[in-house]
Formats: structure tokens, C-alpha cells, sequence
């Protein structure tokens, strides 16, 4: 069924993982992504592994994935992916077979094409210039001006194709003092402060578990973008739309910037608990952790007693109280939970009706019901590795069928397909200025 940016042609020249995650985004609401890839090598996330996903691999998962949840094919799964022409991929090496891809770049190029183009060469730059002149959106992540010395200016490009909206992807900004600084998502989450209040103490500071200040980038460009097409509907003109990891990033710091832009406080790292809530965090049980968010103190009432605090202790009665103690809070609430494993707390907390959960692994979050109702798991079929189940998308249309989706595709799969979508175009632009009596 198609989605909501159907019509919309997207031109793809990003790699790694914030632009991809965009534009998969755009992909995912109907969009048709073109992703324009370097000959041979193709997307350098290709190769960033292990794990590579092969055949063999793919079918060993794909049977996993059986036994746990039933036969393939859940809904806004695919059929089969067509004939396949791909560029010729590098010789092995490293152990790693030829016709592998990280699992990495599967979790960011669902449905996409993937067209082979050197940009250094004039049968590249020629192939760049009628895609632009026929695609809607065109997203890229080059160090700023790295297009410009291939000879493709916004400028150029706007006056190529007035329509246009043109995204540009950067790790701190396309102008300023260090515009020209790669931008790779750990040193930015270093460098926007998120590092700084992530981990157990000041003094080991860590990173986030995912690639967040590259999602949040990709986040931001989509949404840009969208925003960009709906204007044009009205101005019948494209547009430059500009993000960054870090305005990604500081975009996000909600509370926690404003600890400092407003209170003069500097953040610091408080572990797995709220800085500014209590209790608010992970817990120890007999059996292992489960966390609890008590919020407000409706939730404070429910929980104490559960835990044999009396809620009107003095030392704890509020809010900001439960904070400059949290230490001791803590303390108390551990040594009621250890007298049970989590699956005693989680349902006496539930019947409280106070908010608390589990931490799951990676593989239970997949295999958990609730994960693949809401269409979290997808399940597509890939022209070399088969059926395979990837992360599916967040967001949801009521009264809409699931959309089906397409794997991620192999290095040049659809090289004569799109360039004979382009020449399919211009005929049909010629045969109407012969028409028209236009030379």
C-alpha cells in the first residue's frame, strides 16, 4: 500500500548512518530512494563489521526466527526482490566473504535502490545531473563543500531543478568556526556534552549504547525534509535544509541543557537514575534489576508502602526531599526489593499501578510479543541472503494496511533499471517538445 510520500523521488547520497537512517525514513512513508553508491566499494558501512550477514547466516536466523514466532512473512513483508544486477562487489578479504554486508548497513537501507555512480568521472557527474533534475529530494552528508568542488552547488542544483529540496547533513554545523570538522557520532557525543552526563561518575564518562546523536541527525533531516515538501506545495520551490549531529544533539539535551542555560548548574552524571526525580531509576532484586519510575506523588503514595516505606516519612515526602537523599532512598528500596525476585515486584508494582519494567536484552526485545504487534519486526526478502527480519518502522497509520517493505539492496542492484527510467523520461520529454514544436 503506498504511504503518504508516494510520488516522492528521493536522491540518496549519503553513507554510514545518519543520512541512510533519513532517508530509510523516507523510504518507510512511501518515498522511492535512489542510493547513488561509489563503484566496488559502495557505502562504507557495508564493510563495518562483524557481524557480516551471509547466507548461511541469514538462514540459520531466519530458521531461529521460525521456531520462536512462527512462519515468515509477517505483515509489511515483501516478496521476492526481482532479478538482480549487481556491480561487481571487492574480492574477500579479511575472512569476510565477497558478497557480505554488515548487519550495520541492513539496519539503515531498507527500501532503497542502489545505483553505482563515480562522481570523479564525467559519465558519474552526467548521471548525478539528470537524477537531480528529476528527483524531488536530494540528501547528502559530505564534509561542507565537498559537492561544491564536484560541481554541484546548491546553487547549480536549485537552478538545475527550482523544485528541489536539497537536505545537507553535517557533524557540527555547515558553517562556523569547525564547519569543517568530520563529524563521526562518539566524538559528538563527546563533544555535545552527552558523554558528560552519561555514565555511573564524572570521572568515566561513557557513550550511549546506540549511534543516538546519528539517529537524531537522520530524525531532524527527515523531518526537515517533510517540512520543506509541504511548503512547496505552496511556493512551487525547493529549498536548502541544514542539520547536524550536534544541533541534533544539544536539540535534545531538554532538561538537562536547561539545568545550565537557565539555573547556571552543570549536569553530572547520576548513573541509572533521574537526576531530578526520586525514586526514578534501576533497582536490585533477588534475581537481578528492574526500574521504577515514580513521577509524582500519587505514584509515591502506591510505592512506598509496597516497599515498606511509610510515605509520609519526613526524610522523604517530596519530590526534592527524595532527591538530596536519593542515596539512602535507594539504599531502603533495595533491601525491600532483595526479598523477592522480579517477576514478584513487576506484578505487585503493576496492581499498584505504578509504573516499573524490566531491562531486556537485545534478543528478547525481538522476541517479545509486544515488540511484534506494533510492527517492529519486518521480514523481507533479500535477493542474496534470503528471508531476513530487520527493525521495522516507528510510526504507524490508523486505517492503513501495513506497507510492504524491500530489502536493503546488494552494491548496484538497479543500475539498468534506474538508468533506463532515465532515459525512459527523457524520451517521453522529447517526444512532447516534437509535439509542441519545441527544438
Amino acid at each position: 500500500m503506498p504511504g503518504p510520500l508516494d510520488g516522492i523521488v528521493v536522491l540518496d547520497m549519503t553513507r554510514a548512518l545518519a543520512g541512510p537512517h533519513a532517508t530509510m525514513m523516507l523510504g518507510d512513508l512511501g518515498a522511492r530512494v535512489i542510493k547513488i553508491e561509489q563503484p566496488g566499494t559502495g557505502d562504507e558501512s557495508r564493510h563495518w563489521g562483524p557481524p557480516f550477514a551471509t547466507a548461511a547466516t541469514a538462514a540459520t536466523a531466519a530458521t531461529a526466527a521460525t521456531a520462536a514466532t512462527g512462519p515468515a512473512g509477517s505483515p509489511g513483508s515483501a516478496g521476492p526482490a526481482g532479478p538482480v544486477t549487481p556491480a561487481a562487489a571487492p574480492a574477500s578479504s579479511g575472512g569476510v566473504p565477497a558478497s557480505a554486508d554488515s548487519t550495520y548497513f541492513l539496519s539503515c537501507n531498507r527500501n532503497k535502490e542502489s545505483v553505482t555512480c563515480d562522481l570523479s568521472g564525467a559519465e558519474g557527474r552526467d548521471l548525478l545531473l539528470r537524477l537531480a533534475s528529476r528527483c524531488d529530494v536530494l540528501v547528502e552528508n559530505f564534509r561542507p563543500g565537498v559537492l561544491d568542488r564536484f560541481g554541484f552547488s546548491c546553487e547549480r542544483l536549485l537552478e538545475l531543478n527550482p523544485r528541489l529540496v536539497i537536505c545537507s547533513i553535517t557533524g557540527f554545523g555547515h558553517d562556523g568556526p569547525e564547519a569543517a570538522r568530520p563529524g563521526y557520532d562518539q566524538i559528538v557525543q563527546g563533544e555535545a556534552g552527552l558523554m558528560s552526563v552519561t555514565g555511573m561518575d564524572q570521572a568515566h564518562p561513557v557513550k550511549a549504547g546506540l549511534s543516538i546523536a546519528d539517529v537524531l541527525a537522520g530524525v531532524h533531516a527527515a523531518l526537515g525534509i517533510t517540512a520543506a515538501l509541504r511548503e512547496r506545495m505552496i511556493t512551487g520551490l525547493g529549498q536548502v535544509v541544514r542539520t547536524s549531529l550536534l544541533a541534533s544533539v544539544v536539540g535534545a539535551h531538554a532538561f538537562q541543557g536547561t539545568r545550565w542555560t537557565v539555573a547556571r548548574e552543570v549536569p553530572v552524571p547520576t548513573g541509572n537514575h533521574h537526576p531530578s526525580i526520586a525514586p526514578y531509576g534501576a533497582f536490585r532484586c533477588a534475581d537481578g534489576m528492574i526500574q521504577v519510575a515514580v513521577a509524582n506523588e500519587g505514584q509515591w503514595q502506591r510505592f512506598a508502602p509496597a516497599v515498606g516505606i511509610d510515605p509520609a516519612d519526613e526524610r522523604f515526602a517530596a519530590n526534592q526531599l527524595r532527591v538530596a537523599r536519593r542515596e539512602e532512598l535507594v539504599a531502603e528500596i533495595e533491601r525491600a526489593l532483595a526479598r523477592a525476585d522480579r517477576g514478584h515486584w513487576l506484578g505487585l508494582l503493576a496492581r499498584a499501578d505504578v509504573p516499573a519494567g524490566s531491562i531486556r536484552a537485545m534478543d528478547e526485545v525481538y522476541e517479545w510479543d509486544q515488540t511484534r504487534s506494533q510492527g517492529l519486526v519486518i521480514s523481507v526478502e533479500h535477493p542474496v541472503l534470503g528471508r531476513i527480519e530487520l527493525p521495522g518502522p516507528a510510526l504507524r497509520f490508523d486505517g492503513e494496511s501495513p506497507r510492504e517493505h524491500t530489502a536493503p539492496p546488494v552494491l548496484g542492484q538497479h543500475d539498468v533499471a534506474v538508468r533506463a527510467w532515465l532515459d525512459e523520461l527523457d524520451q517521453i520529454d522529447e517526444a512532447e517538445a516534437a509535439a509542441a514544436g519545441r527544438p
